[in-house]
């Protein structure tokens, strides 16, 4: 990094500047925003932060001190990568607890913008990194405790002396790495010699964060989470990179590779159409539910605007119940009182979204800067015995419909539940004809084995499952064995990798996005690149570690990435097999 004035001249300055023209090779560097320091009314930053992103790859970008949350949001949105750095104390009060005495200069201005910034980078998945107070401030955010001061609340007698009057880029103490973790494989060593400048430090560690370093004496020195792009250290690996280390420098590089990939992850956001196939979101619809707002559920438009999702079907999910005379006529009610809320969000937010009837209207509504819903039905069970109501739902806008949910129905057997029909029943059949007649198309997701059979051999039309998973992966009933996943490619179908923990993984509390890239890889490896993509099941139970909602499903695009697909590949993945089919299924309509 060169930082002397080469000219004293405006004209010879601005002769450098035109001639410069990046070498077509060279991918453009990623954008790493620094949270600055406040000092004398001025937001500021070491020089050190600096040169290291630049070392390492990266174009910094100084975040000021402000605590404007439309100013900081519109500074969030154009970066690839934050990285928290050094500074004061971290006000207490924001844990919770009052002052010791011990406590050094805090400020509170600071502290709400570095918390604002955080949360703001977290909400839209960017790669982020931790220094010193950053690591402490990450710890603080996702709900770990801190030692106000070291030497007043902890009572061991072997403390180290963590507050150096040393040069930044001198070390002065150890610390011992944690094996087969990313810092471990970042650094390729066991121990390290560090810098400190600190009497605040982690004293209970984040849930889900695992520490990465240990100093002697047992303070932490690092952590990282297991799924999402954040990693952080104590010491301050900036004032050792800027002055040649290149063994802090390669933490930075790990960072800034990170933020490259999230780059091209927002790439192939803003050049393919993503789309989610299930969501169970209108089941959680009041009469006053707001789209427009995040009110606790996991899919909503400023959720859809952050992960950069560009299409979700809103399924309408009717419980199995009593099938007599006047439980049947009383489902397909329920089923059109759902769906109708979901377009009341239309009327609501016309200049944000619209309501989507074929797979050319999720690109048509991205160039208008829309999102797009999809309309479903999750349970057939809303068919009753009456085709009729199949038309009355095509006319509704419905897309897709699950033909069963936790039990067997009127049209066939469920995967879970005793079984009736040994398969598809004699309406059941009749049923998948009229939606193959309409152009619906039909969803086998739920259903039992030997009805998925029989919905093959009776549809002329390819066939999806909207939210399932491998059960050679998960042996759950709901899962999808190779040889369904074979024959439903065959018929030119796709298989939609669903985010349920226990569908995902037997050991449901460690669920991870890197159980479903698994699950995924195992569809590809049988069926082809052709006949995959992914509905979350979100407010169904869909949530994984790394993808609790919808603006965190470009996580799973990052690690797809990382897994070796191509842009083509996630394309077809997040939503151009599923509008493939769709197109087949609308083609086919008579």
């Amino acid at each position: 990094m060169s930082t002397k004035a080469r000219h004293t001249d405006i004209a010879g300055l601005y002769r450098e500047v035109d001639g410069f023209s990046r070498e077509k090779e060279k991918r453009q560097p990623p954008c790493i925003g620094i949270s600055a320091n406040r000092k004398d009314g001025l937001s500021c930053i070491a020089e050190a932060y600096v040169q290291s992103v630049v070392k390492a790859g990266g174009a910094p970008v100084l975040i000021p001190v402000i605590t404007d949350i439309e100013a900081l949001t519109a500074i969030i949105d154009g970066l690839d990568g934050l990285i928290m750095s050094g500074g004061g104390d971290i006000n207490p009060l924001y844990l919770g607890e009052e002052p010791v005495p011990q406590l050094q200069d805090a400020d509170s201005i600071r502290d709400e913008s570095d918390f604002i910034i955080l949360r703001l980078a977290f909400n839209r998945q960017l790669p982020v990194m931790g220094i010193c107070r950053g690591h402490q401030l990450i710890n603080a955010a996702f709900g770990g405790g801190l030692y106000q001061d070291i030497y007043g609340q902890n009572s061991s007698n072997r403390l180290l002396k963590h507050s150096q009057a040393l040069a930044r880029e001198l070390p002065s103490h150890s610390v011992a790495l944690t094996e087969n973790t990313k810092l471990h494989a970042i650094v390729k060593k066991k121990a390290l010699l560090v810098n400190s400048f600190h009497h605040q430090a982690i004293r209970e560690i984040a849930r889900e964060f695992i520490p990465t370093a240990f100093s002697p004496d047992g303070i932490n020195e690092g952590m990282e989470h297991p799924e999402y792009a954040i990693f952080s250290v104590q010491w301050h690996p900036e004032a050792m990179a800027a002055h040649g280390d290149e063994c802090m420098l390669d933490v930075f590089k790990y960072h800034i590779e990170k933020a490259r990939r999230f780059r091209q992850a927002k790439e192939i956001h803003q050049n393919s159409i993503i789309i989610d196939s299930h969501a169970d979101t209108p089941m959680l619809f009041p009469g006053s539910f707001n789209l427009g707002e995040k009110e606790g559920g996991k899919v909503n438009l400023p959720y859809m605007e952050e992960g950069r999702v560009d299409a979700v079907f809103m399924a309408a999910y009717i419980p199995q119940g009593e099938r007599d005379g006047a439980s049947l006529p009383a489902a397909a009610g329920y089923a059109v009182e759902r769906l109708e809320q979901v377009k009341r969000q239309e009327r609501l937010h016309p200049e944000r979204m619209a309501i989507a009837y074929g797979p050319g209207d999720p690109a048509r509504l991205k160039r208008q800067h829309k999102k797009a819903l999809f309309l479903g039905i999750e349970n057939g069970y809303a068919i009753g015995k009456d085709l009729s109501n199949l038309a009355r739902f095509k006319e509704m806008g419905v897309s897709y419909i699950t033909l069963c949910h936790n039990g067997s129905n009127d049209i066939c057997d469920s995967a879970k539940g005793l079984p009736e029909w040994g398969g598809l029943s004699p309406f059941g059949k009749e049923v998948v004809k009229e939606m193959n007649r309409l152009g619906i198309m039909i969803d086998i997701s739920h259903a039992a084995e030997s009805a998925f059979f029989d919905v093959l051999a009776e549809s002329a039309a390819p066939v999806i499952a909207s939210h399932a998973a491998a059960r050679a992966l998960c042996d759950h009933p709901r899962n999808l064995s190779d040889r369904q996943i074979r024959a439903l490619a065959e018929k030119g179908g796709v298989v939609q990798v669903c985010l349920y923990k226990g569908f995902i993984c037997k050991e449901e509390e460690k669920a991870s996005v890197s159980h479903a890239v698994r699950h995924i890889d195992h569809i590809v490896a049988l069926a082809g690149i052709d006949h995959v993509g992914i509905g979350s099941d979100f407010d169904g139970g869909g949530e994984l570690i790394g993808c609790r909602a919808c603006n965190e499903l470009i996580n799973l695009t990052v690690r797809l990435l990382e897994a070796g697909y191509g842009r083509r590949e996630i394309a077809k993945i997040w939503g151009g097999n599923l509008l493939r089919v769709m197109s087949a299924v609308q083609a086919g309509r008579r």
